[in-house]
């Protein structure tokens, strides 16, 4: 059998001439179908006709007036299409006029690469003209697989269409016949049909649901300094989506281009992408399972970080710690009510006017002692470092600036003289340029000295889309076609230099045109490193900005939300959406970032919060204190209480972790991902996983004191009681119980959970003895794993330093079989607990080991058992 043949079908040559007259009204294409011929504002009908579109006004304000009417814009064969090592090339000429700018490209090469058995790339480049590529690294096979998962099938009428087919089923995955094909050198336009409108990814954004609006929805992608408001365009960009297909098959795509762009969502449903440069790079993943998909993402793109164990704990920040006793006393409320915690952060309260690589010697005297007393009693600390340095110190005064200014090391003007923009510090500011490898090193060394200086855990790197208080640099942006060209994506402001630098600045790697939206992406490796030198100890590195690729370093927060109800429910489709991205170490500020919290609202996002990956309460300066101990003694027992649960499970969610780490899985993840058969699971975004065993089901509105809850068919014990939910709750919405001082938590059977018992630090719980808790399935079975470390150090993982058990119950018997063991301090992995849920009658025995266990031991109370081992 023939493998990755080429499907081509030559239909006809011929080559329509294009109308410029208007349109009668009504037309035939439907709304549903209509492609936005005139994406920019101020469209007209006359701006629209002489584009050779059609123009009908409509009255939904998301329909676009001005839409394609069919092929008057495309590429056709220019040849042969030629067989090579890796797949296929084509080369393509232009037919029609160009939309929006006279510097069109009129041959084009269609580059097809069968990379694996189920990942296929497709690049459209100019093959004449070396255009901006982002530089990250995904490796080319040197000949196509040998047997895959997909067909490639092309079609050659008017203009050139090609399908990509999933060869299992016959459904096509990607369908370019919607719409024309554009390649201008600042406009490129391609789009596409999907086979299912359950499509989820693509940010940064907010939107109101984790399944997206299909109905003409754009999302812009460029990387802004932005507090989250809905459909805007936010930190960091990510054009990478994921769809479930109609028979529960699921896929995904990444568009590989860092300009500034935008995409439509349409009911047809369909996919239209926009972007202002570089080259049309796609990677199509064929799954089948979203957890394959995310899998085979997160294998070409970089797999994520193993974070330190101690960034599982809980972690208190604030923009507003006035000097160093409110930092203590913060710390001291927390130890005083017995609240787990492991980080303290410290926001730009702790700096020298706002200066990187210095601290207040006033305010924060005596700070670099009071971090090593934290770290003495099993805190870790996380300094914040932004991407811009004060330029205006009098000269001997501020040494980062003088180094990087010595070395050449910021982003430059057109003219080659460094870009000065304003930001926090005094006076104005310049910006290293993270792609210059000079930078790099200096940023390195920068971030080793001040370690010395204080002794930072971690680094949390903020601001960095680059942000600027000013619309680009000083004196202002040029008037040229960088800064100001023929087409803006659907962005914030309609603006490329809105609060960031000019896009014809300069940086090692090109033009911020092309690079503006890699800056924090350029930034977090060195830090990474930076960290790891410093400390000789695992990084921890926060970012703001992320690109594709991100999770290879950097964890990531949310933003700057705000303490509104709304805002819990959106942070939930904000972690999903990462841990499609790849960066599976996420959370959103606990209690809201902006505007004063109130005492419900903060516990119940403390119960939600306790069970985000990345579990991090945060608020700006001027609003009240909201860590919680600062609530009292009501707050308190029940934030403890809760967060006490998060500790339990550390070693389940370390396990995610590593998971992630070496398999590319997820570790936060929505309810489709393991029950994707199920079209109720598509649209639920209330409630979420822990890997494939624990649901989390908050309390998300105000006075609430229950939740509605879908337990799609599996068996489902409840977290407190053990008890099973019966079988006549399955696939249908339950309203379960949900008293102020609890949130609902749920263990699908079949799943064997790892646990520990709690402490205040993760450095004290780890000493604990562990538990297991052992949910059977229908059949009596589970199984499950757990993996250790020291937790901290570098590449324990690559340098086999780790032990790792596999865990199977069956047929009454509970085995463990170590799967590597090298961790030097094994002979503490001990047990205390094994509780078994699902077993319906009493058992005359327990034998460990061939010795049996003393009844007084084993504990049955009609919903499990529960056998402690006493030492």
């Amino acid at each position: 059998m023939e493998r990755n043949k080429l499907h081509f079908f030559a239909i006809s040559l011929a080559v329509l001439a294009q109308a410029f007259t208007a349109s009668t009204c009504p037309t035939s294409i439907s709304e549903d179908l209509r492609q936005n011929c005139h994406p920019e504002p101020g469209a007209t009908e006359e701006a629209c006709l002489s584009r050779g579109c059609q123009w009908c006004e409509t009255s939904s304000p998301k329909v676009p007036a001005c839409f394609y009417e069919g092929g008057q814009f495309g590429y056709s064969l220019a040849g042969e299409p030629e067989k090579t090592a890796t797949g296929w090339r084509v080369l393509l000429s232009r037919r029609g006029t160009p939309l929006n700018s006279g510097n069109y490209i009129s041959q084009i090469a269609l580059l097809v690469e069968f990379q694996t058995k189920d990942r296929l790339r497709f690049k459209i480049d100019d093959p004449d003209n070396q255009r901006f590529e982002v530089p990250l690294n995904i490796e080319s096979p040197p000949r196509a697989a040998a047997d895959t998962s997909y067909d490639i099938e092309f079609v050659n009428d008017s203009s050139l269409r090609f399908k990509i087919i999933r060869k299992a089923t016959g459904t096509v995955l990607w369908d370019t016949s919607l719409a024309n094909l554009i390649f201008d050198d600042q406009y490129l336009h391609i789009a596409t049909k999907v086979p299912s409108k359950s499509v989820y990814g693509f940010g940064e954004h907010q939107h109101p649901s984790f399944k997206h609006n299909m109905n003409h929805i754009t999302y812009g992608m460029y990387a802004r300094d932005q507090s989250p408001k809905m459909y805007a365009n936010l930190y960091g960009v990510h054009p990478f989506y994921m769809c479930i297909e109609n028979d529960a098959n699921a896929h995904g795509v990444l568009f590989l281009n860092a300009n500034a762009q935008d995409v439509t969502l349409g009911p047809e449903p369909s996919l239209t992408f926009r972007t202002t440069g570089g080259v049309l790079d796609f990677y199509v993943f064929l799954g089948p399972t979203p957890e394959n998909v995310v899998q085979q993402y997160t294998e070409a793109i970089g797999r994520p970080h193993l974070p330190p164990y101690w960034s599982l704990g809980y972690q208190l920040s604030r923009w507003g710690y006035s000097d160093i006793a409110t930092v203590k006393e913060t710390v001291r409320r927390m130890e005083q009510y017995g609240i787990p915690q492991d980080v303290q952060y410290a926001d730009i309260d702790y700096m020298d006017q706002q200066r990187d690589f210095t601290y207040d010697k006033e305010k924060y005297a005596g700070l670099p002692e009071f971090i090593q007393e934290m770290k003495n009693e099993g805190l870790h600390y996380v300094v914040i470092l932004d991407p811009f340095l004060t330029k205006d110190e009098p000269r001997g005064i501020y040494r980062p600036y003088e180094l990087g200014q010595q070395l050449g090391v910021w982003v430059k003007n057109a003219d080659g003289t460094p870009a000065v923009g304003k930001a926090l510090p005094p006076g104005n500011s310049v910006y290293p340029d993270y792609f210059n490898p000079k930078t790099a090193e200096w940023w390195t060394n920068m971030c080793v000295e001040f370690q010395k200086v204080l002794p930072y855990d971690g680094i949390w790197l903020d601001m960095n889309e680059p942000s600027n208080f000013l619309n680009g640099q000083v004196p202002g942006c040029a008037h040229n076609n960088l800064n100001n060209p023929p087409f803006i994506p659907r962005i914030s402001d309609h603006s490329l230099s809105q609060n960031t630098l000019c896009p014809d600045s300069q940086t090692h790697l090109g033009k911020l045109y092309d690079t503006h939206s890699l800056f924090g992406w350029a930034e977090a490796a060195p830090t990474f490193r930076a960290i790891q030198e410093a400390t000789d100890k695992r990084p921890f590195v926060l970012s703001r900005s992320t690109f594709v690729g991100n999770g290879k370093y950097t964890a990531h927060w949310l933003g700057d939300n705000h303490a509104l109800w709304e805002d819990m429910h959106l942070s939930i489709i904000g972690i999903l959406e990462f841990n499609l991205f790849g960066i599976p170490q996420v959370g959103a500020d606990i209690c809201g970032f902006y505007f004063d919290t109130n005492f419900e609202l903060c516990l119940r996002w403390t119960q939600l919060g306790a069970f985000y990956p990345l579990a991090r309460n945060h608020n700006a300066l001027g609003q009240q204190a909201q860590d919680p101990g600062s609530f009292g003694i009501e707050f308190a027992t029940i934030a403890r209480s809760t967060l006490q649960i998060r500790y339990s499970l550390l070693p389940y969610l370390y396990t995610l972790f590593h998971e992630a780490h070496v398999s590319g899985n997820t570790v936060a993840r929505g309810l489709m991902h393991e029950f994707t058969a199920d079209q109720e699971t598509h649209g639920i975004d209330t409630a979420f996983l822990w890997g494939p065993a624990l649901m989390i089901t908050p309390v998300l509105q105000q006075a609430t004191r229950s939740v509605d809850v879908y337990f799609p068919a599996a068996p489902w014990f409840d977290y407190y009681t053990g008890d099973k939910i019966p079988t006549s709750w399955l696939n249908t919405h339950v309203s379960i119980p949900a008293p102020l001082e609890k949130i609902p938590l749920f263990i699908r059977g079949g799943y064997i959970l790892p646990t520990q018992a709690p402490a205040m630090r993760t450095a004290t719980s780890r000493l604990n003895p562990f538990g297991l808790i052992v949910a059977l399935n229908e059949q009596g079975e589970a199984s499950g794993s757990v993996f250790w470390d020291d937790g901290e150090s570098i590449d324990t993982t690559e340098n086999g330093m780790y032990f790792l058990a596999k865990y199977t119950y069956a047929e009454g018997h509970l085995t463990t079989r170590i799967v590597h063991n090298n961790y030097r301090g094994v002979d503490s992995l001990t047990y205390d607990t094994i509780h078994i849920l699902g077993v319906t009658s009493r058992p005359n025995a327990v034998v460990l080991n061939g010795k049996g266990i003393r009844s007084n031991d084993i504990h049955y109370g009609g919903n499990g058992v529960r056998v402690v081992f006493m030492n």
